[in-house]
């Protein structure tokens, strides 16, 4: 075990756990941030997305250890108050069904907007490929990026 002190969600968090420890379960199970599911294990689903020192990543393959120096933010700390942009766009378009995979697509949404501000439809499908909806909500979820966007 060691002691690790992160920045997530611009707080200053210690935990104590072992160095391969997944950030998802540092989050989940250490620090009861639930926001962020488990899905595959793999990072190949996309539902653990966080973001990285604002780079979109699969939290379920990142080890406690390499967290040094870089901020985290999860779906909680998207917003204080659920007025981001893409979560606003979320409502408006009705994306989730089941709702499990959506932390996971909107902060992948997220990140892509604030890399591009007014991406393309492919520029959509690249950033979003690798976040599954078991549900199949793609056309909202393609549409609320679009609707965000347009928020800015």
């Amino acid at each position: 075990m060691a002691t690790y002190k992160l920045n997530i969600n611009g707080k200053q968090r210690q935990v104590e756990v072992a160095p391969e420890t997944p950030m998802l379960w540092v989050l989940r199970d250490h620090l009861n941030m639930v926001g962020t599911k488990y899905g595959c294990g793999i990072a190949q689903c996309g539902a653990c997305t966080v973001h990285l020192d604002g780079v979109a990543m699969r939290s379920c393959q990142l080890p406690v250890s390499a967290m040094k120096d870089k901020k985290i933010t999860t779906i909680e700390g998207l917003s204080d108050n659920g007025i981001h942009p893409v979560q606003q766009a979320w409502l408006e378009h009705d994306v989730p069904q089941c709702g499990y995979c959506q932390a996971g697509q909107i902060m992948s949404a997220a990140a892509l907007l604030k890399d591009n501000p007014n991406p393309s439809d492919s520029d959509i499908d690249v950033a979003m490929n690798g976040n599954i909806c078991r549900c199949g909500t793609y056309t909202r979820i393609k549409a609320a990026i679009k609707t965000a966007a347009k928020m800015g």
